[in-house]
């Protein structure tokens, strides 16, 4: 018969062993060596990688023998005490000074901190999940936000004829290390969201205690709530479009109370800054706005307010990443019949509109709101910070994209979660566990020039037992894979011999949407399997990832990969692994020697598994996309050559740069690995992975990337929500409001330039003289500039450079003023500049804010000679 109901019945832990829960419920356990090490020699047999889950099963006669065994107490209470060092003690956020904020709430769809808490799909959430763990270790106030789903993302199996099946497992929080926010008497927190109809949606607090970091997560699936409401929390990225923009509403906005609940109930500093990862939690601007309206602000004083401490991260370099809910549906869901009854609906949906050329009035886009609605916004690297103020330069027109208030912090991995403990090891040899401990965390550069004193011979054999290692995971996966695929153990014999730990490996491992192109290796199918059994320098390939369960596209890429690696002449060199996780990527990782990427360049916004490979010293083979396109150099890897053109035909691209591929596996990295020096070693090989270390390895840090965001955004964010009192919010709405009722009075009405000399030679200096008109406003809420630089074949400035000008005098009898300032030709070439006007004010963040801009009029550039040749 089949229960009704599961739940796990747990022992009590003796006295002396009770420690052993608290470092259980606290997720540090998932990246901390020491305590791993403490819970599987609890029970080595049972030990699968998830404390409570090995604690609801130990036996009671197990226990008793742990909590009379002095050797076992000891490495317990160290293990305790380095614990609460590390929540108590200071770090490296403690040590800084400035106007650090006294707590940052971090929102995100999704957290990949352990595959014991399966609450991810992909790199957003694995990011996420790596932004708190390095925030722990840095000391930085982090609260983190998130929904928890009753089936997480979903399992991943294949059928015989290699097409994904999903399976949605029910999780059950009291079997995960979470742990119930209560309010003062015992009962379980609340937060509700008032829906259409007079329904409600409720949902319960649950706490994921992730070092130093609070992780809050909701849950809707209470007996108050109806069958539809229970449901909301259900899987992560699923359902219809309600279904959608309800999660998404709970995620921002129940987020937000269930902030103010945690720091209510606990005394956690209340955040001055709010970031949001990617624009799924984008309402929580919204409730920020309501609280403050009902303090007595206005709604375009609460923006203001809101937008000073409000951080968003974009990680979609495509529209079509991006959530779009319809205009009606968002208007049902708030106003006087259901949630933020007492803002103007039509304000909510200004906030969300497509006002761009190409946008769509009807549709409600989260990213624009969130770029609307946090006054600092960022993309995820350099060349994804490009493209996406080029996706969105239409939000402020008039600005060329590179001035567009986008900028870029580059992601980085949480190294202690990806680095395999041999390899810290090794790293330890050198420079002691301490160390090798803080340059993981904060990335100490000189501590990462230690690498270069490790012997030849110890890096080619910690890469051998990686590889071996991956080997024997592989092949037991395989044979799990099979088993499910129905096939009998009479038929599996020949996984014994699947894969070398000798034979040059090769992991490609992602979500398989049609932009990351899984299958591009199969484009010449027999020049893929020459390679695979090339008789001296064969490569072999381990290849996992899941399509999204309504990407039918993604689903036949899958099994078109499944179908060639099944072939009996290849399956021993190529294979795909079902069931794509945290699991499986912490051996994937560091076994493999080449980690490939090949998408469509520029779709691949950061693409951070390629870092984690890195800091095991795999070396990476890729397109010149996100993070890859930045740090390449030729020391440490191979850049897959692309045909950008926008005019190529798709399938002629990929068959270009398939065959880019091909050229490079068979003429420069098989031979590199393969080939011997003098002492027998691959020695230029081996120098690569050395280099990757070294250069690589500080670089790809979460560390770094947190305290850039500290630094750069965390920071002057603070700065500006406390300064962001309700007057000065007041005075900057009706600034704002007079200034674009002013704009369309604001011109340039006559430019001339003087100069020395007859000629236009390098050094010259060209003294500028601006007529303006500038309406209702002063000169204190303006700057005008000259905007100077080479000019294309077009006349389009690039490489624009800007000096501010001055005024001279007072107003003429028609109202007009003066600006006058020198302009030096330091550039050669052909060379041009123009005069722009701009709002002002101290408590801009960019003077594109606003999205206003005033130049020349084609008489004004047509009379003064603007461009100059």
């Amino acid at each position: 018969m089949k229960a009704i109901r599961r739940f796990t019945v747990r022992p009590v832990l003796p006295e002396p062993l009770r420690p052993l829960s608290d470092l259980a419920r606290n997720l540090r356990w998932s990246w901390h060596a020491e305590t791993r090490e403490l819970f599987r020699s609890v029970d080595p047999e049972r030990w699968d990688g998830d404390p409570v889950r090995l604690l609801g099963g130990v036996s009671p006669g197990r226990l008793a023998e742990l909590a009379g065994d002095p050797g076992f107490l000891q490495r317990l209470t160290a293990v305790a005490d380095d614990l609460r060092a590390y929540v108590g003690g200071a770090r490296w956020y403690q040590e800084q000074s400035g106007d650090l904020p006294a707590a940052v709430a971090y929102f995100s769809p999704e957290f990949g901190i352990t595959a014991a808490l399966p609450q991810y799909s992909g790199g957003l959430g694995i990011l996420a999940g790596d932004h708190l763990k390095a925030a722990s270790d840095l000391g930085v106030p982090l609260v983190g936000v998130g929904l928890l789903y009753r089936h997480g993302y979903f399992r991943q199996s294949l059928s015989r004829d290699g097409w994904q099946q999903e399976h949605y497992p029910v999780l059950d929080p009291h079997e995960l290390p979470l742990t119930q926010v209560e309010e003062a008497d015992g009962t379980p927190a609340r937060v509700v969201l008032a829906l259409p109809g007079g329904r409600s949606l409720r949902a319960r607090i649950w706490l994921a205690q992730v070092g130093r970091v609070p992780l809050l997560m909701l849950d809707s699936d209470v007996e108050e709530n109806d069958l539809g409401e229970r449901g909301v929390t259900d899987r992560l990225y699923g359902g219809s479009s309600e279904h959608r923009l309800l999660q998404e509403m709970l995620l921002g906005m129940g987020g937000v109370r269930a902030v103010r609940t945690y720091c209510r109930l606990t005394g956690h500093p209340e955040p001055e800054v709010f970031h949001t990862n990617e624009g799924h939690a984008g309402f929580l601007g919204l409730e920020r706005i309501a609280e403050l309206c009902g303090t007595g602000l206005d709604f375009d004083a609460a923006l203001e307010a809101v937008r000073a401490g409000t951080v968003f991260t974009t990680h979609t370099p495509v529209a079509a990443g991006i959530d779009r809910f319809d205009r009606e549906l968002v208007a049902r869901h708030f106003g006087p019949q259901a949630e933020l009854p007492r803002l103007d609906v039509e304000r909510i949906l200004r906030l969300g509109t497509e006002t761009y050329p190409g946008g769509r009035p009807d549709l409600f886009n989260m990213a624009v709101m969130g770029l609307r609605l946090g006054q600092r916004a960022n993309g995820v690297s350099l060349l994804h910070g490009k493209v996406s103020r080029e996706m969105f330069a239409g939000l402020w027109p008039g600005f060329a994209p590179e001035e567009v208030p986008i900028t870029s912090v580059t992601n980085g991995v949480h190294a202690p979660t990806w680095v395999a403990p041999e390899v810290f090891r090794l790293g330890a040899r050198q420079i002691g566990d301490r160390r090798a401990e803080e340059a993981l965390t904060v990335g100490d550069i000189d501590r990462w020039d230690s690498v270069a004193d490790i012997a030849d011979q110890d890096i080619w054999d910690l890469r051998r037992c990686l590889r071996e290692q991956l080997v024997q995971e592989v092949r037991r996966r395989l044979r799990a894979s099979w088993r499910q695929r129905g096939a009998g153990s009479a038929e599996l014999g020949w996984i014994d011999g699947v894969l070398d730990p000798d034979v040059l490996t090769i992991g490609f491992a992602r979500r398989v949407p049609s932009y990351k192109r899984l299958t591009l290796m199969l484009r010449d199918r027999d020049r893929l399997t020459g390679l695979l059994l090339h008789p001296e320098r064969p490569v072999q390939v381990v290849v996992a990832g899941k399509a999204h369960p309504a990407d039918e596209g993604g689903k036949r890429l899958i099994q078109q990969l499944v179908r060639f690696a099944d072939d009996p002449r290849v399956r021993h060199r190529i294979v795909f692994l079902p069931d794509y996780g945290m699991g499986l990527a912490e051996k994937l990782y560091p076994g493999c020697d080449i980690w490939l990427n090949n998408p469509l360049r520029p779709l691949e916004a950061c693409g951070t598994s390629g870092m984690k490979a890195a800091l095991n010293g795999c070396l990476n083979l890729s397109v010149l996309d996100g993070w890859w396109d930045e740090w390449f150099q030729p020391d440490f890897g191979w850049a897959v050559p692309t045909a950008d053109d926008a005019g190529t035909d798709p399938d002629r691209r990929d068959d270009m740069e398939a065959d880019a591929l091909y050229d490079l596996l068979e003429q420069r990295v098989a031979p590199r690995f393969y080939e011997r020096g003098h002492s027998g070693l691959p020695d230029r090989w081996i120098e690569m992975v050395r280099r990757t270390l070294s250069l690589l390895g500080p670089k790809v840090l979460a560390g770094r990337m947190v305290r850039e965001y500290v630094e750069r955004l965390y920071e002057p964010a603070a700065r500006a929500h406390r300064a962001m009192t309700p007057a000065a919010a007041r005075d900057l709405a009706a600034w704002k409001a007079r200034v674009r009722e002013a704009w369309p009075d604001v011109t340039v009405d006559h430019v001339e330039a003087s100069a020395a000399t007859d000629t236009a030679e390098l050094g010259t200096t060209l003294g500028l003289r601006v007529r303006v008109g500038l309406g209702g406003l002063g000169p204190e809420d303006v700057d005008v500039q000259a905007v100077s630089g080479r000019v294309d074949s077009e006349d389009r400035i690039t490489d624009a450079r800007s000096v501010p000008l001055k005024p001279s005098g007072g107003p003429d009898q028609d109202g007009r003023r003066m600006y006058e300032g020198p302009l030096s030709l330091d550039r050669t070439g052909p060379y041009g500049y123009t005069v722009r006007i701009l709002p002002a004010h101290p408590r801009l963040a960019s003077g594109a804010e606003l999205g206003l801009v005033a130049v020349p009029s084609d008489d004004v550039v047509d009379a003064a000679g603007v461009l100059m040749r």
